[in-house]
C-alpha cells in the first residue's frame, strides 16, 4: 500500500506502463506467429518489414534485448528464405 502521494502516483504510472508494454508485446508476438504460419512467400515478404519494425520498437523501449530482436528478425528471414 502506498504511504504518500508520490508512491501512489508511481503505482498509477507503473500500471499504465505495464498495460502499454503488455499490449505492444502481445501484438508483436501475434504478428510474429502470423508470419511464421504464412506459407505464401510473397505475403510473408510483404508483411516482414512491418513485423521487423514492431520488433525494433520493442527493443528500443527496452521490452526485449537488442540481441533477442536481432535473433528474432534473423530467424524470420531464414523462414521466409526457405519458403518456395
Amino acid at each position: 500500500m502506498a504511504n504518500n502521494a508520490s508512491a501512489e502516483k508511481a503505482n498509477r504510472q507503473s500500471e499504465r506502463h505495464r498495460l502499454h508494454n503488455r499490449y505492444y508485446a502481445r501484438t508483436t508476438r501475434n504478428a510474429i506467429r502470423a508470419l511464421r504460419n504464412t506459407t505464401d512467400k510473397k505475403a510473408a515478404e510483404a508483411s516482414a518489414p512491418k513485423v521487423y519494425a514492431m520488433i525494433d520498437k520493442l527493443a528500443k523501449i527496452g521490452l526485449i534485448h537488442k540481441n533477442k530482436a536481432s535473433n528474432l528478425k534473423s530467424g524470420l528471414q531464414v523462414y521466409i528464405n526457405k519458403l518456395s
